[in-house]
């Protein structure tokens, strides 16, 4: 028995040894590999597999091996099961296959926002407002089906058709609709505007393939209606490609001029330096904050250590760790940090960790609010050795994120606590759902949205437009359109549903913000995302302080 369970052990072991030959040699190149440990892990798989009492799952035992090796060391450093590896990367590609519409869950039904202009679902006839009841003869409302059930339903490869049971108001019964599926894209650029004649903002959700392109027809747009100074968005964002940061870097500096580097254990110094700059661009400041993170932080330290404009907001998260993703045998994925990245002047962004301690690092944003970070710069104490001069003689700071040049405290009393259940509950999303499934013609009508979608495909075709014929039904609407009583009477009843208790002064100091977001969301399911922070951004603390530094700079 012995006997033959060192051969199944050793045969394992070989057959490892080839299908990961190409790391292995790497590893011997890098610094030697254990023999005996690797023995020793297979032994021990062996060892379970063949004599623990109860049967064991051998893949669920691997890949809870592996995911323990990741957790002692650093908290970037993860492992995808292969059924997840298309999900994680798709937002950073800048594609995915499926029927092509934006949506939100209303009681359990799944109501078309938008579909995507010249998608799928927009040939075969699926417009705003649909509630997509089945899938393939499949039952998805009124089921309490997950929401990753129903996208896996809709999603499929390209050229394969769905079947989609669709309910639309006015018409009777259930309407069926094949659509065919293709290549959707997904964009990393939220909005871009003219805020006055002068100065544009674009806001970037994260950083992927299509982010440098995205970004030049935006700008390119702007600078064509007269920009000259620019905002750039940062909030939230939580990063992506590095070199889809340096390029965006590319074009605010000087041929010669670092953008970034990096440095590990075994991959050397590897530094990346600007072509040219190609944007003629006055002023600029980026807007930043808590969850501003990893590449993001890269275009911001980039910007700040080469005095090209200045970083408004909260210190950021702090994500100065580079990870390589490692392809396994089984479509699994390991994103596996090999190297720190560091600024031009040489300060690291990377917040302290303790290795294996998750549970802190992730905490780390609650630490800053008990602290009083978020609400005072004087909270926040940085050694002298973590102060760094730049070209231009301003103090920066490493060992944590980066600290902005205006920092703006969070206010606590804009959102109530009110505020925060109603929106945690989903009665904001629904009231606006609701309230659009009623008047959703007449608004259209009223604000000419379907001459803008029809200029926004010629857009999205010819990358050229002429914006009076996208902006003009908004700008009336940005302008005297005010939340009516009756959306706020949905609102109520959908809060009494929820069992949500509130006091008539907690409703009255609730009612400026909570109109500001209705109206926002109300622009967003009728325009787009663009739209939507043309409403909401003038209540942005930090988006308000940005503007000042581009008035007084």
């Amino acid at each position: 028995m012995k006997k033959y369970f060192a051969c199944t052990a050793w045969l394992v072991m070989v057959l490892v040894f080839f299908s990961v030959n190409t790391q292995y040699t790497l590893a011997q190149r890098n610094g030697g590999i254990d023999e005996m440990q690797i023995r020793k892990m297979v032994f021990a798989q062996g060892a379970i597999k063949q004599l623990y009492v109860d049967s064991v799952d051998d893949k669920k035992l691997v890949e809870d091996a592996i995911k323990g090796m990741l957790k002692e060391l650093d908290p970037h450093s993860q492992y995808t099961p292969a059924k997840d590896v298309q999900a994680l990367n798709e937002p950073l590609q800048g594609s995915f296959e499926g029927i092509g519409v934006q949506y939100n869950v209303n009681e359990d039904t799944l109501v078309v926002i938008q579909p995507t202009s010249g998608g799928p679902s927009e040939k075969v006839g699926i417009i705003a407002g649909d509630k997509i009841i089945s899938v393939n003869d499949t039952a998805i409302a009124g089921v309490k089906m997950s929401r990753a059930e129903t996208m896996k339903r809709l999603r499929g490869p390209k050229g394969t058709k769905v079947k989609l049971g669709i309910i639309r108001q006015g018409i009777d019964g259930v309407q069926t609709f094949i659509v065919t599926r293709d290549k959707i894209p997904v964009y990393t650029i939220d909005a871009a505007y003219m805020i006055d004649d002068n100065t544009g903002y674009i806001r970037i959700s994260s950083f992927g393939q299509t982010t440098h392109d995205e970004f030049k027809h935006a700008a390119t747009d702007l600078i064509a209606q007269g920009m000259k100074n620019i905002i750039i968005d940062l909030q939230g964002n939580g990063g992506g490609y590095l070199q889809a940061a340096v390029d965006l870097s590319d074009e605010f500096l000087a041929d010669g001029e670092m953008i970034v580097y990096t440095e590990g254990r075994t991959m050397g110094r590897h530094e990346y330096h600007a072509k040219a700059g190609k944007l003629n661009i006055d002023k600029i400041v980026i807007l930043v904050d808590g969850y501003t993170a990893s590449a993001a932080e890269i275009l911001s330290g980039a910007i700040q250590d080469n005095d090209k404009g200045i970083i408004v907001g909260r210190r950021t998260f702090g994500k100065g760790l580079v990870q390589r993703p490692i392809d396994l045998p089984d479509g699994s994925l390991i994103r596996l940090t090999i190297a720190h990245y560091y600024s031009p002047v040489g300060r690291c962004f990377q917040k302290p960790y303790v290795k294996g301690d998750r549970k802190s690092y992730d905490n780390d944003m609650m630490d800053r609010l008990n602290s009083g970070e978020l609400m005072s710069a004087d909270s926040i104490h940085f050694p002298d050795s973590l102060k760094y001069t730049t070209k231009g003689g301003r103090t920066v700071y490493g060992g944590g994120g980066i600290m902005p040049d205006r920092y703006v405290p969070l206010d606590t009393t804009i959102y109530t606590r009110l505020h925060r259940e109603l929106a945690a509950k989903s009665c904001i999303i629904q009231t606006t759902l609701k309230y659009l499934e009623k008047h959703r013609k007449s608004l259209i009508k009223e604000y000419g949205i379907e001459k803008y979608r029809s200029a926004k495909a010629k857009k999205l075709e010819n990358k050229t437009y002429a914006p009076a014929d996208l902006t003009e039904g908004f700008m009336r609407f940005k302008k005297n359109f005010e939340v009516p009583e009756e959306m706020l009477g949905i609102l109520l009843e959908k809060a009494k549903e929820a069992k949500i208790q509130y006091s008539d002064s907690m409703l009255e100091a609730t009612m400026p913000s909570l109109k500001v977001q209705l109206k926002a969301l109300l622009a967003r399911d009728l325009w787009d995302m663009n739209e939507y922070f043309q409403i909401f951004n003038p209540s942005n603390e930090i988006y308000k302080e940005g503007l000042r530094a581009i008035k007084e700079e």
